[in-house]
């Protein structure tokens, strides 16, 4: 809408010729203005969650206690199988020693035949133990 309609008048007038035209409220006023904090009631209650935490908490750990009976039986087996292998690995383990012994013994008998009463095999320290021989020093695979 142009000016000139809204004054009925052509061309241009003085300001304080014009109609007064204010914007206002419409007829009955306006709605009114919700302020208030309204929050939606959607969603579980709080007891609703927490009934369904512990429950998903207590599932989980039924779950983690079953998982340790399994892993506990199955460490046994392996212990059970290990304890009754032992027996046969210890013998096995046994005639590899009493063997390099021997040889072992050939061996001082050879380098310490000139020295005047030395006996083969004694042994060296007067504890009046047998001591097993250090960690290795029959073992020419493990040097």
């Amino acid at each position: 809408m142009t000016e000139a309609m809204i004054r009925k008048k052509p061309g241009m007038a003085s300001v304080k010729d014009m109609p007064v035209l204010q914007d206002g409220p419409p007829p009955g006023g306006f709605a009114p203005i919700r302020f208030a904090r309204r929050i939606p009631n959607k969603g579980p209650s709080a007891i609703a969650i927490f009934v369904a935490a512990f429950g998903t908490f207590s599932w989980g750990m039924y779950q983690v206690g079953k998982g340790n009976k399994i892993r506990r039986a199955l460490k046994e087996e392996k212990y059970s199988a290990r304890r009754a292998i032992l027996p046969v690995l210890q013998a096995e383990e046994d005639e590899r020693f009493v063997k390099e012994w021997h040889k072992y013994l050939e061996y001082e008998a050879e380098v310490m035949k000139d020295v005047p009463g030395w006996k083969v095999g004694e042994s060296v320290y007067n504890s009046g133990r047998w001591m097993p021989p250090a960690s290795g020093e029959l073992r020419p695979d493990v040097w």
